[in-house]
């Protein structure tokens, strides 16, 4: 198992993340190749790595030029420029994750619709660049689960679009629901909105790092140079024993009993939108005998309050229970096969580096069916014969 582990003494950002990565061995050209998919004109900005050095630390940095003059750009628009790029699938979705945590965020202190989420036109290139280059960078090292340490607060104004905030900006402080802090860093921006978006979308621990084999150390310098410590993160990857993989999650639990059912199916399907890892309904017989639901929602720990007040807004329940839960399972990747009805995606799922099974996706069986005018049942039994391991 793969482990990469965010050492963040000094905070993260999205251009510290991706320069980090860059350190770490990981090809300019599988960044620049990935942005290169996205309908961006490639003479509004320019990519570049440059070596430099934070109170003695060599690092790479990852410079983004972007030409002032941009189009708007509302979350529903980058979220559709991402589905519809020819990024490979994994990069697709830990893109759409990362940016959905970012514009989730920026919703709720603007008080707006999440898809009329508006990000300023310079701004907006850089995250879309950070965010899709730390995305291929991480499919390209295979990385099976993040770690992350705790985050430094920071302190003073930082100087916005929206003009002087406080630090953390709104949308950080958003992001960091859920998410352990200390306040031993100086003053300062040392976590950007980028940055906590990727850690709440895509790590899976917080704390110290976990038992594994270093296979490498990447370093990655932020634009500022702060006084007291280097601007610096610093990411490790190494191998962990035994091929199941472990992270933490919060289980977020209600019974209900006096809901029109048919109100149920929008409820899980509200909760897989925002971000839950899993959500389901089982039968209960309640008090007074009456016949109920449980709900039970999977969610990474920074999701905790979110979904819980998502759960209290749609449904009739008026109280939720919440408390931690370990998990052992099977890394899994998607990965598009080769078949005679054409290309498909299927999930991979591995104990280490012994594949246990391989399962064709839903929607991209249906597709097929609904082209061809196949029964579901006879594409599924054809993707399974012909992309299954020997």
């Amino acid at each position: 198992m793969k482990i990469l582990y965010c050492d963040c003494f000094a905070g993260i950002a999205g251009d510290m993340t991706v320069a980090a990565l860059l350190d770490l061995g990981v090809p300019f050209e599988v960044v620049r190749d990935a942005v290169e998919c996205l309908p961006l004109p490639h003479s509004s900005y320019s990519l570049a790595v440059e070596r430099t050095s934070r109170k003695g630390i060599a690092a790479a940095r990852f410079v983004v030029r972007v030409e002032e003059h941009q189009p708007h750009r509302h979350y529903a628009d980058i979220a559709a420029m991402i589905e519809e790029s020819t990024l490979a699938e994994g990069v697709k979705e830990k893109a759409q994750r990362i940016f959905f945590r970012l514009a989730e965020a920026e919703a709720k202190v603007h008080g707006v619709e999440i898809g009329r989420v508006h990000f300023h036109e310079v701004g907006a290139v850089d995250s879309i660049v950070d965010i899709v280059g730390a995305a291929a960078a991480l499919e390209w090292l295979g990385i099976d689960a993040v770690h992350a340490a705790p985050l430094p607060l920071g302190s003073g104004f930082v100087e916005t679009a929206h003009g002087r905030l406080p630090v953390p900006a709104p949308a950080t402080a958003e992001l960091l629901r859920g998410l352990p802090i200390h306040g031993e860093a100086g003053a300062g921006e040392r976590v950007t909105p980028t940055g906590a978006a990727i850690l709440a979308a895509l790590a899976t621990g917080f704390g110290r790092a976990p038992a594994m084999t270093v296979t490498g150390v990447g370093c990655g310098a932020g634009t500022k140079d702060f006084d007291d410590i280097p601007n610096v993160l610093r990411l490790f990857v190494g191998e962990a024993e035994g091929g199941l993989l472990r992270d933490e999650v919060c289980i977020i639990e209600t019974h209900i009993d006096d809901m029109n059912p048919e109100i149920l199916g929008h409820v899980l399907e509200r909760l897989m939108e925002a971000g839950a890892l899993d959500a389901a309904f089982s039968p209960l017989q309640m008090k007074k005998n009456r016949p109920a639901v449980k709900l039970t929602v999977i969610a990474r720990p920074g999701q905790r309050d979110e979904l819980a007040s998502l759960v209290l807004r749609e449904t009739s329940a008026i109280g939720v229970r919440f408390y931690p839960a370990s998990r052992l399972k099977f890394s899994r990747a998607k990965e598009e096969r080769s078949t005679s009805l054409g290309p498909v995606t299927v999930k991979v799922i591995r104990d280490g580096e012994r594949v246990v099974r391989v399962t064709p996706e839903y929607d991209a069986c249906r597709r097929i069916a609904v082209e061809r005018e196949m029964p579901l049942l006879e594409v599924y039994r054809i993707v399974e014969r012909e992309t299954g391991e020997p």
